[in-house]
Parts: structure tokens; C-alpha cells; sequence
């Protein structure tokens, strides 16, 4: 085929330059405009005529152009082409375009720049879908970043204003958060402010702070998206919003004042569990919200529904945990004159849940008292499960007033039993399986001899705060964990000052923060040192001192101030083999009760005082030993060195014996044996005159 003559083929090529739907110019050295093409004059708004001759930035004024301009010059110098990315606003309706613009030089013959050509593409859309996508890619890395619910709300209000909304706010339904399902009110639907931002500083939009409750009507948005769970897209102030402003007067005078011109009412669901609603509105930029927008919204939306639904139950799991641990814990500590008592409990609060810590007061008899503190290994339920069983299991055994270091190897044994039962039980997929280990500490205390007896199974030490104010750690052999096995306990002894202030604890307090276990001890050490007013204030600086913040394992803590009894309130008598000295232990006992001013139980006390001397006569050996002691009630005792511990039968009509036991457990407020190293102790508690007398042992 045969080519056009050239004029032929440059007036096709200028044709076809004019009628360029594409922006494209040209302009010379001096930055004016030479030619344009048909999308240059549209967008212009002027005929190729009129911007002969004329720069850009005075047909188009805006920071954009002189950014471009500047482009244009330095394509002169260099001889390189630009690309720039340019935010104009759009000319027919509100927003902001994007321009793809390419800034090539047009050389003569000899290679020198002579004009630039200016070509600019609409990327408006591709602009807009990588914003979005950046969005999403920002909500997934910042939203959710914690298990807690209002922090998560937070997030998500935080990272949409500015980039897609001016004021957020993210209400959630009040009844999830106390645990019931939400039900329709007749003011409306419940919604708890759990978040809400602002791109003006105080978030003066807002017409309820965060935490507060407010109610929506039926027929407002955000309760209608709660109930269809869809999402509502409101240019200008509709119909919708009008009725919604008719009926709430203050959210009314915000809209207006603030000129909201665009509302996006957006539900939070996730797995299928309706938690809340976010608001979008628009008041400071000029385009109003897009089905796109919409979209975006609805998709963000759903990923922080996800996150704030995993903190939701999260919470939830947590408390009902913390529940069942606090549940499991002593809730109001055992009444008794030998020590003052007071106690901390703090959870922890890493993801792991809460562990297995617990601490007990057990009264004993003869006016002693046992102080125990634990923590089995873990977290979570199972530990929570096994804390209360191994609680359960010390107070089994110290009624039976087992010795510390005799007590803990029926501990361990027990501790052994039950790993060996979940070996089996523990289901792999649901929790991590691991050996069950637990610590322990068990203390003592006699306030007639002032003696502290302790025992540990790997637990970190006692501490002891003398009159003076010293501090130190009992020097107790640390012993292995329970649930190890096979290896011994051992007790030491310590004879305490009256009013020496005794602290037991977990690991949790000395190792918070991380620190090395000794660092830690010098913490509490140093914590202990410091005056207080009372035992509440010592737990209170220690835990101020020790934790810095939330604790990430739970801390238990337990201290007690001792007290010691009179020598006047103790009478101990040695007692001989022969039967006719039951009288004489009678009139003894009669008599000290009288100096007590207790003459109103010393029939009482006659009775049991004749049957626990007669039964050690008669079937214990010697040595033998009464003692009285006055405390909050009157304790019998009996000593013997026979091992052979007595227990109640039912007698019958002919028999001569078995009826003594059994006057005892009805006369006493309770009754009991220890064993000892020498033999064994009958005792009898009985109440005095006012106070109520429970039967039992």
C-alpha cells in the first residue's frame, strides 16, 4: 500500500493529537502551553485557544501544578523523564482526583530538549483500591493487638479516622458484657460507648463519653442495623437521619453544628453473635461517602467484630477462671487468737489465664494455727481444678494434726496419684498436657511455746519480721516439689518473739518483673523493713513495691502477726498411774477454772476432765500430762506416751466401756487426736459461757 504524502501523514498525527480523550500538552522552555489535546481542554475547562501561551499554573492554580511546573524544569536541566503522582480536586462533584503524570522531554535533531510533554492519567480508582487495601492491611496489624475489649474498640476507631471517616464511634450492647442476651427495651436498644475518635482534638461530636450507656430508638440506624444486620449508607442528612434527630434533640444540635453531611451505620457480627455498631460520619471533607466506601467499611468491620469477639470471650473466660480460683480460696479466713492474719490474691494477667496459687489459715488444736501457702504449675483451668483439691487435701490432713514434713509426703503422694490419673484424663487438643507440680509451704505456729514448725516442698522461703524491725528468711531445707516423689521433707524449727510478723508467699511476687529470685527476695526484704500502721498496710507495700504494674504470674500473699498466751492462761499438771488421781485432777481443774472466773463450765469440765485422764490411765503409759489452756475457748488435753489412738463406738446395754468418747464429743465444742513423737494428745475444746458449741471434732 501506498503511504500518504507527509503533509498528509502530520495533519493525521495532529488530528489525532487534538482529539486525545487523555490530558496531554505541550509547552516550551518557558513552561507555557503550546498544545493540548481534547481531555486537556475539558479538564482546563477551556478551549486549546486560550491556554496558548499560558502555564499551568494559570489556568489550573494549586500547590499540584507548581509541583509539576517544577517537574517540567528539571526535565530541562536533565534531560530525564518524571513520574509523578498528583491530588487535584475533582471539578464536578466533591473529592480528590489522582493523576498519573509523565513529564517527557522532546528533543530536536541535535539531541537538546526543546519542549516537554505533559501527559496525565486518571488513577483515581486504582488509587482509591490501594488505600482500601492498605487500610485492611493497617486494621489487621493494629486492630486486636490485645485481649481487651475496649482497647480493641479503640483501636478500630483509631485507625479508620482520618483515612476513611472524620468521627467514629463503636458502641457495643451492654447485656453481652453482663452475660445476658440482649432483649428489645421499650427506650430502645442498650449500647455501651466502648470507643469512639475524631480528627478534632476531644472528639467534640461525640454526645456521651466512653464508658457511659445510652439508648437508641427502634427506629434509629444503628438499632435498625442490629436487628436486619445490615449495614446503611446515608448521603446528606436523609429521612432516616431525621427521624433519628426528631427524637434525640442534643444528637441533633451535633449534627448540625458540626455540618454532618454523610453517615455510614455499619453492625459488628461475628460468628454469628451480634456485639455492637460502628458510626462513620463525614463532616470535614467534602465527598460524601461511597457504596465503596461502604464496602471498606463493612469488610473492616468484620475483621474488628473477630477481634473484638476474641477479647469478648477472652474476658469472659478469664473471669469466669478468676472466679472459680477466687471460689477455691478461702473467703473469709478461720477464726483464731494465735495470729492476726491478713491476705492478697492477684491474678495474672497473661493470655495463659490464671495459675493455681492458694493460701490457707487452719486452725489446730491446743490453740495452734497452720499457715499454708501454694502454687501448683500452670495456668488455666486444670490448674485452677487441681489448687482446690490440693487445698482440700492439706485441711484433711492437718485435722489430723499431722506434723509439716509428715503432712507434705502425704501430700506428694497424692499430688503423684492424681498426675498419674490425667495422664490418662487430659484430653491433648484441648490443653497442653504437662507434669503437675506444685510448691508448697507449711507452717506452724504454737503461741504457748512461741515455736514455729515449717516444712517446704520447693517453695520459696518464709519471712520473719522480729519486734526490732530485722527481717530474714527461715532456713528452711527447700525440699523437692510435690509431685516429684520419693524424696523426704524435712522440718526446722524457730522459737519467735511475740508479735513477730511471719510473710508467705509465691514466686509470683519476687520474680514479677522478671527479676532473678534473689533480686527479688532483697525487694521484699526491704518492703517488709518499712513501717506500718497494720497488717493490711504491709500487704499493700509489698505488693506496691514488688509488682510494677499487672502481674504476669499470680501473686498470693499472706502475713500474720503472732501473739503469745499468758503463763497464766496455761496450767499443765504430771499425772501418776494410779486411778485414785482422776479425783485429784478434778479438783485441779475446778480450781483453776475458778481463778479463770469459769466456775459456769466446770461441771463441763469436771466430766471431760475425768473421762480423757481416766482413758490414759487406764489404756495410755506413762509419762502423762493434763493441760488446761484459757484462749477463746477451754482446752482440755491429755498426753500419753502410748501410740494407740482412741476412737468412738456405740456401746451396748450390757457393756461396761464406750461410753466415755462419746460423752466427750457431746460436752466438747470439738475433740480430737494427735500423735507426737512420744506418744499422743487426746483434747477437748469446750466453749465458753456465751459462745455457741458446736458437736463434732
Amino acid at each position: 500500500m501506498k503511504e500518504p504524502p507527509r503533509r498528509a501523514r502530520d495533519a493525521m498525527v495532529d488530528e489525532a493529537f487534538t482529539q486525545c480523550h487523555i490530558p496531554v500538552a505541550i509547552c516550551d522552555a518557558e513552561l507555557r502551553i503550546l498544545r493540548a489535546s481534547r481531555g486537556m481542554t475539558r479538564e482546563a475547562g477551556l478551549p486549546e485557544d486560550e491556554m496558548r501561551g499560558r502555564r499551568l499554573t494559570q489556568i489550573m492554580p494549586g500547590a499540584a501544578y507548581k509541583e509539576v511546573e517544577g517537574g517540567m524544569r528539571r526535565v530541562f536541566e536533565t534531560g530525564v523523564a518524571e513520574q509523578l503522582e498528583v491530588y487535584t480536586d475533582a471539578r464536578a462533584e466533591p473529592g480528590e482526583r489522582v493523576w498519573s503524570v509523565t513529564l517527557s522531554p522532546l528533543r530536536d535533531a541535535s539531541g537538546r530538549v526543546r519542549r516537554v510533554q505533559f501527559t496525565a492519567v486518571d488513577t483515581t480508582a486504582e488509587y482509591g483500591a490501594r488505600e482500601r487495601l492498605a487500610l485492611l492491611n493497617e486494621v489487621g496489624a493494629r486492630v486486636g493487638t490485645t485481649l481487651d475489649v475496649t482497647r480493641t474498640a479503640q483501636e478500630m476507631a483509631d485507625v479508620i479516622t482520618g483515612r476513611l471517616a472524620d468521627f467514629v464511634t463503636v458502641d457495643l450492647l451492654d447485656s453481652l458484657f453482663r452475660g445476658v442476651e440482649p432483649r428489645p427495651s421499650a427506650e430502645g436498644v442498650a449500647l455501651l460507648r466502648a470507643a469512639h475518635q475524631s480528627v478534632l482534638p476531644g472528639a467534640p461530636e461525640s454526645v456521651i463519653r466512653i464508658g457511659e450507656v445510652d439508648y437508641y430508638p427502634r427506629t434509629s440506624p444503628p438499632a435498625r442495623a442490629l436487628a436486619t444486620g445490615r449495614s446503611s449508607l446515608h448521603r446528606g442528612l436523609d429521612r432516616a437521619i431525621e427521624l433519628w434527630e426528631a427524637g434525640d434533640p442534643q444528637r441533633a444540635r451535633v449534627v448540625h453544628a458540626h455540618g454532618v453531611h454523610s453517615v455510614m451505620v455499619v453492625p459488628l457480627r461475628a460468628r454469628g453473635t451480634t456485639l455492637g455498631v460502628a458510626v462513620l460520619i463525614r463532616h470535614r471533607r467534602r465527598a460524601s461517602f461511597t457504596e465503596d466506601d461502604l464496602l471498606l467499611a463493612e469488610e473492616i468491620a468484620a475483621r474488628a467484630a473477630v477481634a473484638v469477639d476474641n477479647a469478648r470471650r477472652y474476658t469472659r473466660e478469664r473471669t469466669t477462671a478468676v472466679a472459680l480460683q477466687r471460689s477455691l480460696l478461702p473467703q473469709q479466713l478461720a477464726e483464731q487468737e494465735a495470729v492476726r492474719v491478713a491476705s492478697r490474691y492477684l491474678p495474672a494477667r497473661s493470655r495463659a489465664g490464671v495459675g493455681g496459687d492458694w493460701f490457707d489459715v487452719i486452725p489446730l488444736s491446743g490453740a495452734r494455727v497452720a499457715l499454708v501457702v501454694g502454687d501448683v504449675v500452670g495456668h488455666g483451668l486444670r490448674a485452677s481444678a487441681t489448687m482446690g483439691r490440693l487445698r482440700t487435701a492439706v485441711r484433711t490432713l492437718a485435722d489430723v494434726d499431722l506434723p509439716p514434713d509428715e503432712l507434705l509426703v502425704h501430700l506428694d503422694d497424692l499430688v503423684t496419684h492424681l498426675a498419674a490419673e490425667e495422664d490418662t484424663a487430659v484430653d491433648p487438643d484441648l490443653e497442653i498436657v504437662t507434669d503437675l507440680i506444685a510448691t508448697c509451704v507449711y507452717l506452724v505456729y504454737d503461741p504457748v511455746s512461741r515455736r514455729c514448725t515449717v516444712a517446704s516442698a520447693g517453695h520459696p522461703p518464709p519471712a520473719v519480721v522480729t519486734p526490732d524491725g530485722a527481717v530474714d528468711f527461715l532456713e528452711v531445707p527447700p525440699g523437692p516439689p510435690l509431685g516429684v516423689g520419693g524424696l523426704p521433707f524435712e522440718a526446722v524449727e524457730r522459737e519467735l518473739p511475740e508479735g513477730s510478723l511471719l510473710a508467705l508467699y509465691t514466686d509470683g511476687l519476687p520474680e514479677a518483673g522478671g527479676r532473678d529470685i534473689d533480686a527479688g527476695l532483697e525487694r521484699l526484704r526491704r518492703a517488709l523493713a518499712r513501717p506500718a500502721d497494720g497488717l493490711e498496710q504491709v500487704c499493700d507495700t509489698v505488693l506496691d513495691s514488688a509488682l510494677s504494674g499487672q502481674p504476669t504470674d499470680d501473686v498470693a500473699l499472706l502475713v500474720a502477726r503472732t501473739r503469745a498466751l499468758d503463763a497464766d492462761q496455761v496450767a499443765t499438771w504430771d499425772l501418776s498411774g494410779d486411778p485414785a488421781a482422776v479425783a485429784g485432777m478434778r479438783a485441779e481443774a475446778l480450781r483453776r477454772l475458778a481463778a479463770w472466773g469459769l466456775d459456769e463450765i466446770s461441771f463441763t469440765a469436771e466430766l471431760v476432765v475425768s473421762e480423757l485422764v481416766t482413758n490414759a490411765i487406764r489404756y495410755g503409759g506413762p509419762p502423762m500430762r493434763l493441760r488446761l489452756i484459757r484462749d477463746t475457748a477451754v482446752i482440755c488435753e491429755v498426753s500419753d506416751s502410748s501410740s494407740a489412738a482412741p476412737h468412738l463406738r456405740r456401746a451396748r446395754t450390757f457393756d461396761e466401756g464406750g461410753r466415755g468418747l462419746l460423752l466427750v464429743a457431746q460436752l466438747a465444742r470439738r475433740w480430737g487426736t494427735r500423735h507426737t513423737a512420744t506418744g499422743k494428745t487426746i483434747w477437748a475444746e469446750l466453749a465458753l459461757p456465751g459462745t455457741e458449741r458446736p458437736a463434732g471434732r
